[in-house]
């Protein structure tokens, strides 16, 4: 008799460790990733933001799961996207792109939602203030605000320092485009130097856009951030070699995949610590009640061997001033 009992517990404790074991999948947050751009030209701030939640003991496929979307550069995408983790019920949505966190705003007010690289939350309304963002988003801000942008055009008179006009590749829907275009604007009208803007507002128009700025024939190419150009960053650092323009840029991406230089935040860190208000709202905190943050530290990336091919000579003053040479 005894035997039989102890053959019939055998089922019974496999049952209630699957019981358990469900519970537990059941448990692990299923997390939602967006973002603007394409899983190729974005995938290293997926990684990033990956990496940070394994600083934090979270592991992929057994505390948490994830569930990565791209727009590929096509802003009205973003919705459909956004509705369809809705319906799958994820816990939190982790978004790219000034665009991609208003669309998410519009998109859910119960849903906590961490931005990631958004230029300025504040500026966009996406937030009440960095301190106490309210409402249910909060995350990374890159904090180029006034002035910012002019120090491209400071850092592209001193590779050109005879040049009158500059090229501008901008998407002007983008939420903050008008502000980094006024303060380029300003900073090129004080050097005595005209800027031409040619608009991209999606891919289908960047072919058009380049072709625009060839028969410009400007003497160095000034890139606005946007999700669109850091898709095609390689396409747009090729075209600025082939022409022979010196280009800058936002970030270290660009100078990596071939444009000049970039000075600005880092994106992949910005990614990378939005994994610490995935943590804190998992153990229960509010998105209103946690501060957006800023980064401390701007990097200013040159490509010694793009100036090279192109032809420029980069000043000793301003080859100090790198945080990173690529040679």
């Amino acid at each position: 008799m005894k035997k039989q009992l102890s053959w019939l517990a055998t089922p019974l404790l496999l049952v209630c460790l699957s019981s358990v074991e469900a519970q537990q999948l059941k448990k692990a947050p299923r997390l939602g990733f967006v973002a603007l751009s394409s899983s190729v030209a974005g995938g290293g701030n997926l990684e990033a933001f990956r990496q940070g939640l394994r600083d934090l003991g979270y592991f992929e496929g057994d505390n948490f799961s994830l569930e990565p979307r791209w727009a590929d550069g096509w802003a009205e995408r973003l919705p459909g996207i956004l509705n369809d983790l809705i319906q799958q019920r994820v816990e939190i949505i982790v978004i790219s792109s000034a665009a991609g966190a208003l669309a998410a705003k519009k998109a859910t007010t119960t849903i906590p939602v961490v931005f990631a690289a958004v230029t300025d939350p504040f500026e966009n309304g996406l937030i009440a203030n960095l301190a106490h963002p309210g409402g249910n988003l909060t995350g990374t801000s890159l904090a180029v605000g006034e002035g910012f942008s002019g120090k491209w055009v400071e850092f592209l008179r001193e590779a050109v320092p005879k040049a009158t006009s500059f090229s501008v590749l901008w998407n002007p829907g983008h939420p903050v485009a008008a502000v980094f275009a006024r303060e380029a604007e300003l900073a090129a009208r004080a050097l005595g130097i005209r800027l031409r803007f040619f608009e991209a507002r999606d891919p289908k128009h960047l072919d058009t856009a380049l072709a625009n700025i060839e028969k410009d024939r400007s003497a160095a190419l000034l890139v606005i951030a946007d999700p669109i150009f850091f898709t095609q960053r390689k396409l747009i650092a090729d075209f600025a070699i082939r022409q022979r323009l010196p280009s800058t840029f936002l970030f270290r991406e660009f100078a990596e995949a071939g444009g000049l230089m970039s000075y600005g935040p880092s994106i992949t860190e910005s990614h990378r610590r939005a994994a610490i208000y995935v943590d804190k709202i998992l153990k229960g905190a509010k998105p209103s009640d946690l501060p957006v943050e800023q980064p401390t530290k701007y990097e200013l990336v040159i490509n010694l061997k793009t100036a090279t091919q192109i032809g420029v000579t980069i000043p000793p003053n301003v080859l100090a001033r790198a945080d990173k040479v690529i040679k």
